[in-house]
């Protein structure tokens, strides 16, 4: 049996309209998925409106306990309750979940040696068999970007990696395509010009473009988590805008090893 993971990006999740015809084509995927979510501004607007001070350290959130609060409240409640409203009324059943629900997804706080990234978690083991029940019940799992330790705290997790770590658990059961989704239409040679899709990366091509600082910043760790999925049995992968869920023919970029 096939599975989707989908990760949408916060660009989508900060453009209602964008949101809602992304959750149109989603809802029409047939067989079992997972959608993955991120948190787009609305925590940062949310921390600064109670005056608290966003802190980032290349492009990861710091999260001290007053941030956590927010980023709770923002992704695990109004955003993901928000989307499976939205994805019930297209006839989904949709649950939403956080990483501490049914111990789907167990993290270990990030023990970095020089930066203290606060209260966030790296994915130490996801519950697949859990996941793999609700999928076979039905259920559209709706992931939000937090975990916990198992010992009563949450953690702030990136939304890439746990895409990435629950396909990788997937894939011992199922055949997974994980996409992620965002505003362009895949990984482009030029960042101004929208129709410059490279179609397809491998692990050769993804360093020379690395070395070359064609792909930089943002999308580094992004890709790096594509490769580590592929390596640890996921069987495609593919980055674009969500027009190509409905029509393969939407340029986009496929990563392969």
């Amino acid at each position: 049996m096939d599975v989707s993971v989908i990760k949408i990006g916060g660009n989508i999740i900060d453009n209602p309209a964008e949101l809602e015809q992304f959750l149109t084509d989603f809802s029409k995927i047939e067989g079992y998925k997972v959608l993955v979510h991120g948190g787009g501004k609305s925590a940062t607007k949310m921390a600064q409106s109670i005056g608290l001070v966003p802190q980032m350290i290349d492009g990861r959130r710091i999260t001290d306990a007053p941030m956590l609060d927010v980023v709770v409240m923002i992704y695990a409640g109004q955003i993901n309750k928000h989307i499976v409203a939205q994805l019930q009324a297209k006839d989904n059943n949709a649950i939403g979940f956080s990483g501490a629900d049914g111990n789907l997804i167990q993290s270990t706080k990030r023990n970095h040696p020089t930066i203290d990234y606060g209260f966030v978690g790296d994915v130490k083991q996801v519950n697949t068999k859990l996941l793999a029940t609700l999928l076979e019940a039905g259920v559209v799992p709706v992931f939000c970007a937090i975990t916990h330790d198992k010992n009563g705290q949450l953690l702030n997790t990136n939304a890439d990696t746990i895409a990435s770590e629950l396909s990788i658990a997937l894939s011992e059961v199922f055949d997974v395509t994980l996409t992620y989704c965002f505003e362009k239409q895949g990984v482009l040679q030029d960042s101004e010009d929208d129709s410059s899709v490279i179609t397809e990366i491998n692990e050769a091509l993804y360093n020379k473009l690395k070395e070359e600082k064609v792909i930089h910043s943002g999308m580094i760790p992004k890709l790096d988590n594509c490769f580590n999925s592929l390596s640890r049995g996921v069987q495609k992968i593919k980055i674009g805008h969500h027009k190509m869920l409905q029509n393969s023919d939407i340029p986009h970029t496929t990563i392969t090893l």
